[in-house]
């Protein structure tokens, strides 16, 4: 068996194809930015999610495999794209050479990763989890015409920093947001992004930590 690194998948023709034609039909359909900026993220947030809170470095690398390519699954279609994503990882990874039971935890990890089906299944898992649903970002809206933004786009654009931070003693993992609340408001966040938040929450548990969401300075879980 092949000891495939991150480096290997980032350097990975067919799967970097994948992720940006992915990207592309999610930018017919209206969705934010899901190109190799979120996909490489996600993949280090993860990493250092696990790392941080004691978990071993190989772990970390496939918790970074994983999040690089948890969306490639977009390239047929949004619906159902973490199962087809995973699948498509299967065939792929099997193609490498890399070890079944690695392949195994990185296909879990991305057909659990959308909150409408899945949930935390390994600590790989988890990580994504957290590292995906934390990528709010002004940058990742692509409509530029402020007067035609739908909900998302508006959520997205108020969010004018954020940032994760991962505590190893207490074992936290904070989403630390500043929002402009003339563009959108709290009630607003909360709409698009609770079932994404107690997804996170119920993420880090399964790491044994707590997540923690702070916004304009104000804890709001």
């Amino acid at each position: 068996m092949e000891l495939i690194t991150y480096q290997d998948i980032k350097n990975n023709e067919e799967i970097n194809t994948y992720i940006k034609k992915g990207d592309e039909l999610l930018e017919v359909m209206g969705y934010t930015d899901h190109s190799v900026v979120h996909a490489t993220k996600v993949a280090e947030t993860a990493a250092k999610i696990l790392l941080t809170l004691g978990y071993s470095e190989r772990e970390a690398e496939l918790a970074r495999i994983a999040g690089y390519i948890h969306d490639i699954g977009n390239t047929v279609n949004r619906i159902d794209h973490a199962q087809t994503g995973a699948v498509m990882a299967f065939n792929i990874l099997s193609r490498l050479g890399m070890d079944p039971v690695e392949i195994a935890t990185i296909i879990a990890a991305i057909g659990n990763h959308d909150e409408s089906t899945g949930a935390a299944a390994n600590p790989v898992s988890a990580a994504l989890i957290l590292a995906d649903k934390t990528d709010v970002r002004r940058s990742r809206v692509r409509n530029k015409e402020f007067v035609t933004f739908d909900i998302h786009d508006r959520v997205n654009y108020a969010v004018e920093k954020s940032k994760v931070i991962i505590e190893e003693q207490k074992r936290t993992i904070l989403l630390d947001l500043t929002i402009d609340m003339k563009i959108s408001s709290l009630v607003e966040y909360f709409e698009i992004f609770l079932a994404r938040m107690i997804m996170c929450r119920r993420a880090a548990d399964f790491l044994n930590a707590k997540f923690e969401l702070v916004a304009n300075g104000n804890k709001m879980i």
